[in-house]
């Protein structure tokens, strides 16, 4: 059955730029309300006047990582908007630096934004959705959470981890209502190369050759709005190259990982 979206109240975080951004402007075609979240209300603010009917949004801002801030941002935005229909965990920060120069406190950022703080907001909300019988929760994480390149190492096992935690939830709450669902974007043209943590934790700065040739972030989420309209729970958006790698990833692992060692990855 196609999904009214006229009808949906989503939640999406990492709003304020890159594929969050084209999310929100997507779903507000469709006539979704939304309410966008990120650190900058200022960008967040943005993103809504480009929203079609942007008075029937809201803006909820904070800082993802704090436990305290979630919880106020929540109980915001049930006062203003009611109920979560759909959560969409995008907020996330990558990475640029080789393992043996990433230190453990850049490691341990990169798994507190990408997984620990997303699967903190997903308990948050879940209690309203099991107490309604029904909810979609959909998990951002990317092709790199299923193949492991270099450069990536925390960011590869954040995604890797937030994608088994979601396969768990799945099967956990397959007889209640909840939809669980993960997406799997490959190179797609944002700023997530040029905001990358590099091995001291500073941004990278510069975009990648592979994330400007990549997929356009409108492009991306028509496909994903589309694949979540039809009720998909795993939804890979990725180019040519990163198919054939997973692909590769099934018949032969040791061969792709032939292959990823002999190529040259930034």
């Amino acid at each position: 059955m196609k999904t009214n979206y006229k009808k949906l109240t989503i939640w999406i975080t990492g709003a304020s730029s890159g594929i969050g951004e084209a999310l929100a402007i997507e779903m507000s075609r469709r006539g979704a309300t939304l309410i966008l979240s990120g650190r900058n209300r200022d960008k967040l603010k943005a993103v809504q006047k480009r929203c079609k009917n942007p008075k029937r949004h809201f803006v909820v801002d904070f800082d993802i990582t704090e436990p305290q801030q979630a919880i106020k941002a929540y109980e915001s935005i049930k006062s203003q908007a009611g109920d979560i229909d759909w959560l969409i965990n995008n907020a996330g920060v990558s990475q640029r630096s080789l393992i043996m120069e990433t230190s453990e406190a850049v490691e341990r950022q990169i798994m507190e934004v990408d997984y620990f703080a997303q699967i903190r907001l997903t308990r948050l909300v879940l209690p309203d959705m099991l107490a309604r019988d029904g909810g979609k929760v959909v998990m951002v994480s990317s092709v790199a959470g299923l193949i492991g390149t270099q450069y990536r190492g925390a960011y590869s096992a954040a995604k890797a981890a937030l994608h088994l935690w979601a396969n768990s939830l799945r099967a956990e709450l397959y007889d209640q209502g909840i939809e669980v669902v993960t997406i799997f974007p490959g190179f797609i043209q944002t700023n997530v190369s040029i905001n990358a943590l590099t091995g001291d934790g500073t941004p990278q700065g510069t975009m990648d050759h592979a994330t400007d040739a990549g997929m356009s972030a409108e492009q991306f989420a028509r496909k994903v709005v589309k694949a979540l309209g039809k009720g998909e729970e795993y939804i890979v958006v990725a180019g040519r190259q990163e198919k054939l790698g997973l692909a590769l990833a099934r018949v032969s692992p040791a061969k792709l990982y032939k292959v990823i060692r002999e190529s040259k990855v930034t």
